[in-house]
């Protein structure tokens, strides 16, 4: 059963990791992809032909969410291409972690544009849209850390902790207009990045989630599909953590 058939999707920060996953599984479910990345030009080219080879059309497109011009063409060329958009997965991100004391103003300003008004750039770039169709369903990816805080990333927290502020605020100004925004807050999923840390590290992490494991990026664009389908279309304004039980 495929659950996006006929939709058209709009993941940021693509080319990798979970932005990766997500966009595979929309074609998956049927959906027209669209996507951005940004320093990765191999891997975002490379997706896209797989995504064609899915059997659904497939559109990448390098571009900086973070910057408000950027966000605007990249929605405007979506639009242009496939004449509509149904689904808004904001993933693009960043982590400079360190803690405080040793935190420079760059590194907690850099991450803030990032994370935070990227998703602010490409919502509100959209909404022209989306407010036309009188539908959409825009998916915003938080993290646990932005539910609970973390040492060492009070810049990554803020982020993300901004992101669900944001997320509310927008599912109570578009819901009238039938326009859904949700969150998702995963918590520890193994990617390329995790791939590198101490395995006895990480071993200590998974010792601490009830489910005794990381997640993966598939259990992460799972949930983004029931947000993006029509099986959540009484759900808005909603945090979902993908965590495994870490905050249970």
């Amino acid at each position: 059963m495929k659950l996006l058939e006929g939709k058209t999707a709009l993941i940021t920060g693509a080319s990798k990791g979970i932005g990766r996953a997500i966009a595979l599984r929309f074609a998956q479910h049927g959906a027209n992809v669209a996507f951005t990345y940004l320093s990765s030009v191999e891997q975002g080219q490379k997706l896209e032909e797989e995504l064609r080879a899915l059997g659904v059309d497939a559109l990448g497109l390098r571009s900086d969410a973070s910057d408000a011009e950027q966000a605007e063409a990249c929605i405007q060329q979506v639009v242009d291409r496939f004449g509509r958009l149904d689904v808004l997965v904001n993933n693009a991100g960043i982590t400079k972690d360190n803690l405080l004391l040793r935190m420079s103003a760059d590194d907690f300003d850099r991450v803030q544009k990032v994370n935070l008004y990227s998703v602010f750039n490409t919502t509100k770039a959209a909404l022209k849209t989306l407010m036309k169709q009188r539908s959409g369903s825009i998916v915003n990816i938080s993290s646990v850390v932005g539910v609970k805080g973390n040492a060492g990333q009070a810049n990554y927290a803020a982020s993300k902790a901004g992101i669900i502020g944001f997320t509310k605020s927008t599912a109570l100004e578009l819901g009238s207009r039938n326009i859904r925004c949700n969150a998702i807050a995963p918590g520890f999923i193994e990617t390329e990045m995790t791939a590198v840390l101490d395995p006895k590290t990480v071993d200590g992490w998974k010792e601490g989630i009830p489910l005794k494991r990381g997640g993966t990026p598939e259990e992460v664009a799972d949930a983004c599909v029931f947000f993006g389908s029509d099986l959540s279309t009484y759900v808005t304004g909603q945090v979902l953590n993908v965590c495994g039980g870490m905050l249970t």
